[in-house]
Parts: C-alpha cells; structure tokens; sequence
C-alpha cells in the first residue's frame, strides 16, 4: 500500500469514518456468512452495527488470500473490523500456533507503519502481547497507540486467531477526542466476539 494509502487508511480508522474502496477492493453493503469459516455477518452483531464489507478476492484485487472484511460500529462509535483470510494457506487453530504467532507479528509491524505513514507519533505498545478470551475462543492480542497530529491519542486492540483453517483478526479503535475508553472497547469485544464466534 502506498504512502497515501496508509494515510487515508488511518485517518479513516481513527475518525470513525467509512473508508471508501481502494482500486484494490470492491465494498459492500450486505450482510452475509463468510463461506470458508461458516461465520455469520448479520445487520446487528452483539450490540454492533453492520456498516459495510470489503472482499479483496473480488475484481480488481483478485487476491483471494486476503480474504473478506467485515465492518461494524458500536453505539459509542467504536469501529469493530473483523477480517476472514488465509493467505493461500491453512491455518492451525488456536492462538499460540507458529503460524498465528508469526502472522501476528507482523501484523502488529504492519500497524506501527501505517501508523507513521498517517503522521501519527508517540507509537507505544507493550513489549509482549498477552492472550485475550472471549467466549470459548482464545485470541493473540495487544493494544497499541499513538498520537494524531491533533494530539490526541487514538488506541486499537488487535485480535488474531486460527479458526476453521483461517485467520480470524478483529480490531477494535477508539480515541480519546471522541470521550472513548479502553472500558468501552473491551465491553464492545465482550459483546461481539463471543456473538460472532459460535
């Protein structure tokens, strides 16, 4: 993704609006079940909204590996993201797996650079990440945070799984300039996950 992509990308996570789609991505407005996993995507999740998904094997992209992206957002305006891929692999189950633990890593890389590419600095995250249930599912996560160029500083709880042969990643953002706290997400993800996971 290019520099710009990145920026776009971020200010559109940390100010709640609804990124358009790239050339790489064809958007959606319906809700439906993710074929590989079986899950289920409705009009209302745990408390959640559906705002729109993403499929990044659809034309243009036509890079099946990435998968599908599901939007929703909380009555507070947290941003919930849930993306369903496999990288043109099977993937263990499980969070503490070689294959999650490295995907997971990379993951988080992959956010502290779109976090610089946006501008933002400050970045902070801890040094190891800890292990996160919901439900009967157990999830590789950290949370991380940097600063806008506002200064005010923005947070996303990262979430990564094996589940049915795919990579389960959910992400949950939240700023302080919009009155939301880290109470507020872990609420949200103790509503929606275990809703999305059966």
């Amino acid at each position: 993704m290019s520099r710009i992509g990145y920026a776009l990308l971020a200010a559109a996570l940390f100010t709640g609006a609804a990124a358009g789609p790239t050339s790489a991505q064809t958007q959606s407005t319906s809700p439906t079940a993710n074929a590989g996993t079986k899950l289920n995507f409705p009009a209302s999740l745990g408390g959640a909204t559906f705002e729109r998904s993403i499929n990044y094997a659809a034309p243009p992209a036509n890079n099946p590996g990435q998968g599908m992206a599901y939007h929703y957002s909380t009555p507070k305006r947290l941003m919930i993201s849930v993306q369903v891929f496999d990288l043109g692999r099977r993937v263990p189950a499980g969070s503490d797996n070689p294959v999650v633990t490295g995907q997971f890593n990379a993951e988080v890389s992959s956010a502290e650079q779109q976090f610089k590419f946006a501008g933002y600095t400050g970045f902070q995250k801890p040094s190891v990440p800890s292990v996160c249930t919901y439900g009967t599912v157990s999830f590789r996560c950290i949370t991380y945070s940097g600063v806008t160029q506002a200064n005010s500083r923005v947070y996303s709880k990262l979430l990564l799984t094996g589940f049915r042969e795919h990579f389960i990643k959910i992400r949950i953002d939240w700023a302080q300039s919009h009155q939301q706290t880290a109470a507020d997400a872990e609420a949200s993800l103790q509503s929606f996950v275990p809703a999305l996971m059966r």
